[in-house]
């Protein structure tokens, strides 16, 4: 039982009150039954944390849970929760799943319509991604789109030897779709985006698993007849075989991005397995690689400078 405490001996005259057992008795009721009605509730909060021990978590235990709590709160690499955008396929399978990294919100939307939602997931992003070749290593962590990419994948950092290797003992999808606008744009967040790859996760890349979707740039029509061009060839190899070369008869839609497109259209043209065109990143030369991104993604502009001079005229104008 719990040890009640003592009352200070100078509290109450001595010619009223004796000391019996540790507690004064005398001539006041009222301090006597105020003092029983003490010692009862002691005894009875002490009965119930005996009956309450058996299920009571030990403190130790306790201030694990709290510490491996805080742990990840301060590191989201770690956590197991979904990014709240990801619109996750129904299968658990990682051999059988995709995921469709899209640029936009607009496009998220369409691609979430027209998937396979057995095997397909979706993770829009909104705008550019940090460019983390100029910046520091723990910056990249700080970006929620690319926090948001990890936790897609189930990438983990951190859990081996070396604290920058990426650990994809869990990697949730096989296949990791690019998936942005035919244009300028579409192109410089497909670059930001296999930069982020390169330096940050390059065994998803030397395993093959990162693609990079092709959606079509024009849809031609000759009365019954409908094509989609990818390339500007394909839209004058449509003319010359159904309209002798000419433009004049032939309805032609400009894709200025995948927003423009409803998900029935953008599951033919670049989500269906049986149609899509895929073009799968890879790394023939790891130092030469190397040095293209530096090159092209890095703050040294001289470089940068003379490289665009040398292949400015095989470049394709979007204008």
């Amino acid at each position: 039982t719990r040890v009640l405490p003592k009352f200070r001996e100078w509290s109450f005259p001595r010619t009223c009150l004796s000391k019996t057992d540790g507690f004064w008795t005398g001539q006041l009721p009222c301090l006597q039954e105020q003092m029983d009605r003490t010692k009862d509730r002691a005894v009875q909060r002490s009965t119930a944390n005996e009956k309450c021990e058996a299920f009571r978590v030990p403190s130790y235990l306790r201030e694990v849970r709290r510490a491996r709590e805080n742990a990840r709160r301060k590191s989201p690499l770690e956590s197991n929760s979904l990014p709240g955008k990801l619109a996750d396929c129904i299968s658990n399978d990682p051999e059988k799943c995709e995921i469709y990294i899209v640029e936009g919100d607009s496009a998220g939307g369409s691609a979430k319509q027209g998937r396979a939602r057995a095997t397909q997931a979706i993770l829009p992003l909104r705008g550019k991604i940090l460019n983390v070749e100029k910046a520091m290593w723990h910056k990249a962590f700080e970006s929620d789109e690319i926090n948001n990419i990890i936790q897609a994948l189930g990438v983990r950092f951190g859990v081996d030897q070396d604290s920058k290797e990426a650990n994809i003992d869990k990697l949730r999808y096989h296949k990791i779709i690019i998936m942005t606008d035919a244009d300028v744009d579409g192109s410089h967040i497909d670059t930001l985006i296999m930069t982020l790859f390169f330096r940050y996760m390059p065994k998803l890349i030397e395993d093959g698993y990162l693609y990079i979707a092709t959606p079509p740039l024009y849809r031609c029509k000759k009365g019954k007849i409908e094509e989609y061009c990818y390339t500007e060839a394909d839209r004058r190899r449509f003319m010359d075989k159904y309209n002798n070369g000419t433009e004049e008869g032939v309805t032609t839609q400009r894709y200025k991005g995948l927003g423009e497109m409803n998900p029935e259209q953008l599951w033919d043209t670049t989500m269906d397995p049986e149609k899509r065109l895929l073009k799968q990143v890879t790394i023939e030369n790891a130092a030469n690689a190397d040095y293209v991104f530096s090159m092209l993604m890095g703050e040294d502009v001289g470089p940068r400078r003379e490289f665009i001079e040398k292949n400015a005229t095989y470049a394709n104008i979007d204008a």
